[in-house]
């Protein structure tokens, strides 16, 4: 076997002729005893020549086409293919052209496949595990969902009985009552008609006695009443009432029973989001921005939730209208509480639904279609102010009706999963007595919760286990006590709290630790807060009624 056409062996690179047994893994270099030496001359000290049978990789460089026992290792860019070291140097067919080293384009392309790699193992692969998980819920709970809406509709046909018995019986009163009128009529007649009887048995008894009798005078004094019985009494008619049936207007009848919108199916090009790397980081920026603003008019403005990059709910302590703006703050619907009072609290659930608290009506209410649906009732409880997990799950914050114990509880629909109330089997974790108590979920599952009577945020583990207490950071421009109001958390796992006295928002790191605080934006009491799935902080201000865009990490 001709050595040179050997296709079993590997030959050094530099001579092209005795066979590689050494290899230098930072070149990607194979070679002979004879040429390690001038391969490392050029004094590079980043050379790692080892065996060849230990090498970490060896690039097997295609055969040019033109020069058969020559490698390719040059990419000529006019014509976009690879070439050997003769066509760069001798050939006509490359003359003037411009190339790269092929080691060069090897080393980008390996990058880019080792991002590609990345990017499909932590983001695009999740995603789409989430996309199929997310469809297959909705598959399974395809027939539940429907059987609400069946549930829905049978309620509205009970009603529809209850109503027209209550008005069958209303008109079977009133002809009842009509027909004692009825029979009150005839009897009086009745009894008329009966007296001049009497009076004409009475006459013909007379008239017999004058017959009988021989006394002149009897006869002579006899006045007849005849003429007088002759005339008759008026004839009293009665009609009888008559039931006139209207007729039935099918169309108009299911119009007043209700109406089953359509089903709908659309496809919203930005429906999907990639979930975020998990080594992906964001850090705080040193002056944060403040985007945007939206006046809603409120004044006492409390909380505010995102239902998207572009809508925005918001609702205040003196209306029981609780608003949907766009960015450019305009209002795109307005909803009304079930009780007509000011909700408590209010957010967004996994279907995009409005969720709101009614401290009157002590339920928890998800809209849908325009209409408040209620999933939670509670008894000896009022709901204070709620968030959703990641889950899916509602958790609720509560107090009792002596406003002497607050706790969490942790809703599935409306099925009560967890409660969490106490640090150990005495010592409750939250105050009894303020309704000022926001809750949200942290990336870790943590449950973070600011409670203004204690002055503190409170941390438990998602099983209910005390993790920390913050109560503020000292700071020379901060002088009043820290009472925190709303609380959020973001993709870096920061727990964000508005300090409504302090002009501020403090961040926190998952362990409670004092990070910095946003008040470079003119904040002025900031009460409720949210922050976007692009971690974009949104802040109510209660006395003037704003809602401030603020970009705070880069």
């Amino acid at each position: 076997m001709d050595p040179k056409s050997a296709q079993d062996v590997i030959r050094c690179d530099l001579c092209d002729t005795d066979i590689a047994t050494k290899y230098c893994d930072f070149c990607h270099v194979n070679l002979c005893i004879s040429c390690i030496g001038k391969h490392i001359s050029d004094d590079y000290d980043k050379h790692k020549v080892v065996p060849f049978q230990k090498r970490k990789s060896t690039l097997i460089y295609p055969k040019c086409t033109t020069h058969q026992t020559k490698k390719c290792k040059f990419h000529c860019k006019d014509c976009n293919i690879s070439v050997c070291s003769i066509c760069t140097a001798m050939s006509d067919t490359h003359k003037g052209h411009n190339f790269s080293a092929l080691l060069d384009i090897y080393n980008e392309k390996r990058k880019v496949i080792a991002k590609d790699t990345e990017e499909l193992k932590n983001i695009l692969s999740p995603t789409y595990d989430e996309i199929k998980s997310d469809l297959e819920n909705q598959i399974a709970n395809l027939d539940g969902e429907y059987e609400k809406l069946i549930k829905a509709m049978l309620k509205q046909g009970e009603e529809w009985h209850r109503q027209i018995k209550i008005f069958m019986d209303k008109i079977k009163a009133e002809i009842e009552d009509i027909k004692l009128k009825h029979m009150s009529i005839l009897k009086e007649h009745l009894d008329e008609i009966k007296s001049i009887q009497n009076l004409i048995e009475e006459t013909q008894i007379k008239l017999s006695e004058i017959e009988e009798s021989t006394e002149v005078s009897k006869t002579t004094e006899y006045s007849s009443k005849n003429k007088e019985f002759c005339k008759l009494p008026p004839k009293v008619q009665v009609s009888l009432p008559l039931f006139i049936p209207n007729t039935i207007d099918i169309e108009q009848l299911y119009k007043l029973i209700g109406s089953l919108l359509p089903l709908s199916s659309t496809k919203d090009e930005n429906g999907y989001r990639l979930k975020e790397a998990g080594t992906l980081s964001k850090e705080l920026m040193k002056v944060p921005e403040l985007i945007s603003m939206v006046k809603t008019g409120y004044q006492q403005f409390r909380n505010v939730t995102c239902n998207s990059e572009e809508e925005i709910w918001t609702n205040a302590r003196d209306t029981s209208n609780m608003k949907c703006f766009n960015i450019q703050g305009s209002i795109i619907k307005t909803i009304k509480t079930i009780s007509n009072e000011w909700p408590n609290d209010i957010t967004i659930n996994k279907d995009g639904n409005l969720v709101y608290c009614d401290w009157k009506t002590k339920t928890v209410n998800e809209v849908k279609y325009g209409q408040s649906n209620e999933l939670i009732r509670l008894k000896g409880w009022t709901p204070l102010n709620l968030c959703v997990s990641s889950s899916g799950d509602i958790l609720v914050v509560m107090f009792n009706d002596d406003e002497t114990e607050s706790k969490v509880v942790r809703y599935s629909g409306s099925t009560e999963k967890q409660t969490i109330q106490f640090e150990n089997e005495s010592k409750p974790l939250y105050s009894g007595k303020n309704r000022i108590k926001y809750i949200t979920e942290n990336r870790n599952l943590d449950i973070c919760l600011s409670d203004w009577e204690a002055c503190a945020v409170v941390v438990v583990s998602d099983t209910g286990n005390l993790r920390f207490r913050y109560t503020g950071h000292p700071s020379s421009s901060k002088n009043k006590p820290f009472r925190p109001y709303g609380i959020a958390t973001d993709s870096q796992s920061h727990i964000l709290t508005a300090d409504f006295d302090n002009h501020c928002i403090h961040v926190l790191d998952e362990d409670g630790k004092f990070i910095n605080y946003i008040d470079n934006a003119e904040l002025e009491n900031p009460y409720g807060i949210c922050v976007d799935k692009n971690d974009y902080l949104f802040v109510a201000e209660y006395h003037t009624g704003n809602v401030k865009k603020i970009k705070y990490l880069e």
